[in-house]
């Protein structure tokens, strides 16, 4: 045996590690590209529904019941409720209530203006009335669209 026998076995170890690491840093890259990439082909309520499943998975959901247990003191009970009428609502759902048979194409084009759906989707949601459209608009995001589908014969309302 020779003198670097053990040298040797130990650059050949740490190499074995370095490529060893490498590949695996190069396989979750891919793996965070292919799970980006598919997240952005994702329409609005599919995306939605990912952030709700996200949060449900990551614990957020949590933070945003009311404590089920214990004891609340009616101090605890008031700012809780002083603290829900002080904030204004931000984000709003913009829901079809009903609309007029005659304007059903037209509605059905305006609908697939501002989502990302097909014309097979859109009209299943269209037909499916009360439903609603969009979600987490701003009032000035949804006063155009609200004004265009009245004109056109519908029965939108913000909620």
């Amino acid at each position: 045996m020779s003198r670097c026998a053990p040298r040797c076995v130990t650059k050949s170890a740490t190499r074995l590690f370095n490529l060893t690491r490498a590949l695996s840093i190069e396989a979750r890259e891919q793996k965070v590209e292919r799970i980006a990439t598919e997240l952005l082909n994702l329409n609005r309520f599919e995306r939605h529904d990912f952030t709700v499943l996200w949060r449900l998975k990551m614990g957020l959901h949590r933070y945003d019941a009311a404590p089920v247990a214990g004891v609340a003191t009616p101090s605890v009970v008031g700012a809780k409720v002083g603290a829900s009428v002080a904030v204004e609502k931000t984000a709003f759902d913009l829901k079809l209530e009903k609309y007029d048979a005659a304007a059903k194409i037209k509605i059905i084009k305006e609908v697939r203006s501002f989502t990302d759906l097909g014309l097979k989707e859109a009209k299943e949601l269209v037909e499916k009335v009360p439903c609603v459209l969009k979600k987490g608009l701003t009032k000035e995001e949804a006063n155009p669209i609200m004004e265009k589908l009245k004109e056109l014969g519908a029965a939108v309302v913000l909620e």
